[in-house]
């Protein structure tokens, strides 16, 4: 038997797991699903809808929502139609170079987006820091130049993970922990060594969100030193009740990252329910 599942073998397909045990409630938890789906869709199209109609919100802070709504709209039709084909149609069966696709897509409008959320913070720290200069500074040009900056980012982190994914061949094992394609997850199936993905995976990481989420953190102990000099107390409240959006939507996208960053690299004996629900959480409620 032991013969069987180590043979090797370079065309085959990936199995995608859905909530184990809970098989026969599969078309009811498919529901939420849905629901997420279509809010994530209609409601980031409409924010995008309302900035480009609108000429009053064509500045800095609105172009850097539009661009985080962009990200989180790909995020979603990248994910979600996987998930909901496995818990509507029992659909696990996904090919090779499908699943690659797919976690190169995922990975990079995660990347693009942390990119953004430090763009956002940056946006907010001049906003309060130095407003008289702000238009000057933040000019659509500049923001242009931004933007790409975040998908010339994102394209070099993320182009090598399925690049180095197809030079492995894979076992018959080949029973994914999620219901969509994740590196490590991928990585995992390999027969050969994969010394070199996890030091670039977990490198990648590092550089990209680890670096983004300090920046941001810094930017906002200069933003809370910045307001705490402000002599009105009502100016102070409302300096920072403009960052609290942004905070919210950094905390919804990297609080669950870092957990199931953790979870895979230290957490060998952590339940497979919980890496399952952290990997939902960190990909739908952003969005969301």
């Amino acid at each position: 038997m032991s013969a069987v599942n180590d043979t090797k073998f370079s065309s085959a397909v990936f199995l995608l797991s859905g909530i184990p045990g809970q098989e026969d409630v599969h078309l009811w938890i498919s529901i939420p699903f849905c629901l997420m789906y279509v809010i994530s869709i209609v409601g980031n199209s409409v924010i995008l809808f309302i900035i480009k109609t609108d000429p009053a919100l064509h500045e800095p802070m609105y172009i850097f929502l539009s661009m985080l709504a962009i990200t989180d709209l790909g995020l979603s039709i990248a994910t979600i139609p996987t998930i909901l084909g496995i818990y509507l149609f029992n659909s696990r069966e996904i090919s090779l170079d499908a699943c690659f696709t797919q976690l190169f897509f995922i990975h990079f409008f995660q990347c693009t987006e942390s990119s953004v959320l430090l763009l956002m913070a940056f946006d907010r720290f001049i906003a309060i820091r130095d407003p008289l200069r702000y238009g000057s500074i933040l000019t659509p040009p500049r923001i242009a130049k931004m933007g790409l900056l975040c998908l010339l980012r994102g394209l070099a982190v993320v182009v090598p993970l399925p690049l180095l994914l197809k030079q492995f061949q894979y076992c018959k094992t080949n029973v994914l922990s999620h219901s969509h394609c994740l590196h490590h997850d991928v990585m995992k199936m390999a027969c050969s060594d994969i010394t070199v993905n996890s030091i670039y995976g977990l490198s990648a990481k590092i550089l990209t969100m680890g670096l983004d989420s300090l920046l941001i953190f810094l930017s906002y102990v200069m933003i809370l030193k910045t307001v705490l000099r402000i002599a009105s107390h009502a100016e102070c409240i409302r300096a920072l009740n403009t960052c609290i959006s942004h905070l919210c939507a950094v905390l919804l996208f990297y609080t669950p990252e870092i957990g199931v960053s953790l979870l895979y690299r230290f957490g060998k004996g952590s339940s497979p329910l919980l890496q399952i629900l952290l990997g939902y959480i960190s990909l739908l409620i952003p969005p969301l």
